[in-house]
């Protein structure tokens, strides 16, 4: 089965908190890589989601440690909306 991964970024403009994520994060713009799978059996090329992970911390910010972790894409998307109405 072929994957595929792709690089993109979201930006929070207010400090934000993810069930995964081990406490609430300041606002920034932070890496997000997806990782998908080809459907197999199918007449067309698709692919579903298999993993959603964001990087910490945001990409502005200088030295530290760095954690991968591994979200849920729904959550992210209610957590991106919530941080726009805010």
């Amino acid at each position: 089965m072929n994957s595929r991964t792709t690089e993109t970024t979201v930006t929070f403009w207010h400090p934000f908190k993810l069930k995964s994520l081990d406490r609430p994060h300041p606002a920034g713009t932070y890496r997000l890589v997806i990782d998908e799978e080809e459907i197999p059996n199918i007449s067309f090329l698709a692919y579903r989601r298999a993993a959603t992970m964001l990087h910490t911390p945001a990409i502005a910010t200088p030295g530290g440690s760095s954690q991968v972790f591994k979200i849920s894409s729904e959550e992210l998307a209610k957590a991106l909306e919530a941080d726009l109405r805010t």
